[in-house]
């Protein structure tokens, strides 16, 4: 099920919505007041944090891709500055306190139902903090890039080259 076919009632009125084609897309529109529902892009942020020819690394806890392993990462908040969450979320799963340095990349796909549609990978440094697993990880190690374990998630494949 698409995400706008969630969407039954208009937000702003309460009335039940209709579906028309509306912008090159049915979508969910309210015949009281006329609002129309437009699907945001959910995104997410990750860190590739990189010390001694080693790269950081969570184990996930939760489906999709229970067990694997991927960067520190998940969804920003509304609000929230990418960069900022990206820091909040590697802290949050390792114990560690980063610095963002720069925009490695940006990669679009939804994986799965649940997933981001785009996931802003940036480059970080350690300030401080001892590695402890945390939140939705079960495990955080640094692994030598030629020794990577099994991997979840396309935009951690693409960004460690596997």
């Amino acid at each position: 099920m698409a995400r706008d076919e969630y969407v039954n009632f208009c937000p702003r009125c309460g009335a039940g919505v209709a579906h028309e084609d509306k912008f090159g897309k049915v979508r969910p529109v309210c015949p009281q007041c006329g609002w129309i529902y437009f699907v945001d892009p959910k995104v997410a942020a990750a860190v590739l944090v990189e010390q001694d020819g080693r790269v950081l690394l969570v184990r996930r806890v939760n489906e999709p891709f229970r067990g694997l392993w991927t960067l520190p990462a998940g969804f920003v908040n509304g609000g929230e500055d990418p960069s900022e969450a990206a820091a909040r979320e590697c802290l949050e799963e390792t114990g560690l306190a980063v610095q963002i340095t720069r925009v490695l990349d940006v990669i679009s796909g939804r994986e799965h139902k649940r997933g981001a549609d785009f996931v802003i990978v940036y480059l970080a440094e350690v300030l401080s903090g001892e590695l402890s697993p945390a939140d939705d990880a079960d495990a955080a190690e640094w692994f030598a890039r030629n020794e990577l374990p099994p991997l979840a998630f396309k935009a951690t494949q693409k960004i460690l080259g596997g």
